[in-house]
């Protein structure tokens, strides 16, 4: 299975975990399917801490996007709508089953030098050899 690394600040990582946050916003969105995000909390953490299923990913307008997902967007429509500013179209991954690891992964034991900007593939089975 394919799955992706996506960077995530702390607070919606919190979010997503607590299951507040059902939706990650993104401008662009991955080119392969992929069957999970792998989530890299940002600094302070910086760390791989979990995952979620991704079971669809939503691809509209941004006032759209926010109308169909508000209420479970860990997110306030002010920070939505800034992220989204001067775009035509905003993607929601839509997100299932969040995974808390039990022990937070570094980069580096994954031979990744640094976190990425949008979206990084990444096996299974390199998660798995680390845990």
């Amino acid at each position: 299975m394919l799955n992706a690394l996506f960077s995530i600040k702390p607070e919606y990582v919190m979010r997503i975990f607590s299951g507040e946050k059902k939706f990650e916003f993104r401008t662009t969105v991955c080119k392969k399917i992929i069957s999970k995000i792998i989530i890299y909390e940002t600094s302070p953490v910086s760390k791989i801490v979990g995952e979620v299923s991704v079971s669809n990913i939503l691809k509209d307008t941004p006032e759209k996007i926010w109308n169909l997902t508000c209420k479970n967007a860990g997110i306030e429509k002010s920070a939505f709508m800034k992220y989204f500013s001067n775009r035509d179209f905003a993607y929601a991954y839509v997100l299932s089953n969040p995974i808390k690891y039990d022990r937070q992964i570094s980069l580096t034991e994954l031979n990744i030098s640094s976190a990425p900007q949008s979206y990084l593939y990444i096996a299974d089975e390199a998660i798995k050899q680390a845990l």
